[in-house]
């Protein structure tokens, strides 16, 4: 399995990992083949455990219901016969949305220039929390500037990153490719 698909499929709390990762392979090349990719997954386990897969067009076009749903029954099917997830659960297939989460090498370039939220797993410079602008990434290493600092973040480092929802973000729609 890639890095990149690994870090697509997250646990919400840490103790889901090894089924996200699981999930993560089993699931992959069915949604590349019907024209869909992951963008990120969780499991959220617990007394209602939950499985939530997050996918987007290969073309860029937006995602509507059908193509959710069509994701659903695809995915549905694979984890009935392999059932990688322990016990019952709830499965929800949606779309990232215009404030996405960043999870690929690519949605750190592609977003290169917008406002960002990271989160790391372990102090970087003495911090966990970082806000600003995204400058991109270059050797694994994510650049984004904060007022006057600028801030180099592995991405190995990276727990969480999303794109902050504001009028620049809003203006600009990324989600928004006419289908």
């Amino acid at each position: 399995m890639s890095d990149e698909l690994r870090n697509a499929m997250v646990a919400a709390d840490g103790s889901g990992a090894g089924v996200a990762a699981r999930v993560a392979a089993l699931i992959a090349p069915s949604l590349e083949a019907l024209g869909y990719e992951l963008v990120r997954g969780q499991f959220v386990p617990g007394g209602r455990a939950t499985l939530q897969i997050m996918a987007e067009r290969h073309d860029g076009k937006r995602m509507q219901i059908e193509h959710c749903t069509e994701i659903s029954r695809a995915v549905s099917a694979l984890l009935d016969v392999e059932d990688p997830v322990p016990g019952r659960y709830e499965l929800e297939v949606s779309s990232p949305g215009i404030d996405r989460p960043l999870t690929r090498v690519r949605d750190f370039e592609r977003y290169a220039g917008f406002e960002v939220k990271l989160e790391t797993g372990r102090p970087v410079a003495g911090r966990k929390r970082f806000r600003g602008r995204l400058l991109g990434i270059a050797e694994g290493t994510v650049r984004l500037k904060e007022g006057e600092a600028e801030h180099a973040v592995p991405l190995s480092d990276i727990a969480k990153a999303k794109l902050v929802l504001n009028d620049e973000l809003l203006a600009h729609r990324p989600d928004r490719t006419p289908s």
